[in-house]
């Protein structure tokens, strides 16, 4: 939250033309002044006037190259009101003025790229550049090739794209889903592997014994949940000790009507809450926070959470297993 003097002054910076384009520009691509008036054909002076009051303001960061200094709209940190704020001017904004400056500024960045080597002009910044063969894919696929998986449990696998990219690294890949229709689509992607295993069941009342696997996921699927604590209570049941958790879900969020478009039964986790959950049912959690951001709206903020089984269980941990029980019938989440 902000108070009256604080967002006063944030709309005020928002209310210059010169420093919405400058924002627009800056939110997509690291520029400097020279760049900006060449885009804009603002003069410098007044470029640079602007960057200073936008960059006092925490709302852009700078970076030195050489002689040259290279401004970028600082997202990750934004206060909560600022980044809030942008959004929802940015998200209305339509204008010719706008998206001639979007053309200027390609060809002023191929321009810059052709006249120094690739990795020079874009050092500090390479993640936000493409290269040939350098995307996300293909380097969570060799990233993979240096994992060595034992008996897996997907939770929630769907018609297992993430089972097709990491079953080959495992001993045995378990496939579970509530619905039949995308358990067939996971068979027929993967029913050639012997080690992988179908099953239609519930996420909350998993048919294997106790200490079943050495690791379990759950990708995007504690949203679905009926009853999210024996979920959590359940995955730690079925591991083995010393055995591990990757949880990927949503934070926290208030996008009710999205969540019902997905028949989302919750509206995210708070990361510190999970974390609770989780080191309730026993767990030793690594980590549980915010690891990625969507870009696009609503920008949901993503959680990812890695978390052990002790390899021998304390006592307390024994004790909120025996209370959790056994569901006295068969929950209906999306598993």
């Amino acid at each position: 939250m902000s108070d009256l003097n604080t967002t006063s002054s944030l709309l005020g910076l928002y209310a210059d033309v010169t420093r919405m384009r400058l924002m627009c520009l800056l939110e997509t691509h690291e520029l400097s002044v020279a760049e900006l008036t060449r885009i804009t054909a603002v003069p410098q002076p007044r470029v640079s006037t602007h960057l200073g009051k936008l960059k006092d303001a925490g709302l852009i960061r700078d970076r030195r190259v050489g002689t040259s200094t290279f401004y970028r709209m600082d997202a990750a940190r934004l206060s909560e009101s600022a980044l809030a704020a942008w959004r929802a001017i940015a998200a209305q904004l339509t204008d010719a003025v706008l998206a001639d400056d979007a053309e200027r500024c390609e060809e002023v960045v191929a321009s810059r790229l052709g006249a120094t080597h690739w990795a020079d002009a874009v050092a500090g910044q390479m993640e936000h550049h493409y290269s040939p063969g350098r995307t996300w894919e293909a380097t969570a696929r060799a990233f993979v090739g240096l994992m060595h998986l034992g008996d897996v449990l997907d939770v929630g696998s769907g018609d297992g794209v993430i089972a097709q990219l990491l079953a080959p690294r495992a001993r045995r890949y378990v496939c579970l889903d509530r619905s039949a229709k995308v358990i067939d689509a996971a068979s027929a992607r993967l029913g050639q592997l012997a080690h992988v295993e179908f099953v239609c069941g519930d996420m909350h009342a998993i048919e294997v014994p106790d200490n079943s696997f050495d690791q379990v996921l759950s990708f995007s699927v504690l949203t679905y949940a009926q009853d999210p604590k024996r979920c959590i209570a359940e995955w730690f049941r079925v591991l083995r000790p010393g055995g591990s958790l990757v949880l990927v879900t949503l934070d926290e969020h208030r996008h009710q009507e999205l969540a019902d478009a997905y028949e989302h039964l919750n509206r995210g986790f708070a990361p510190a809450g999970l974390a609770a959950v989780l080191a309730a049912a026993g767990f030793e959690v690594d980590r549980c926070d915010v690891a990625a951001r969507e870009r696009r709206k609503p920008y949901f903020d993503v959680i990812c959470a890695f978390a052990r089984r002790p390899s021998v269980a304390a006592p307390h941990a024994r004790r909120g297993r025996a209370a959790a029980g056994k569901p006295t019938s068969p929950a209906a989440p999306r598993s």
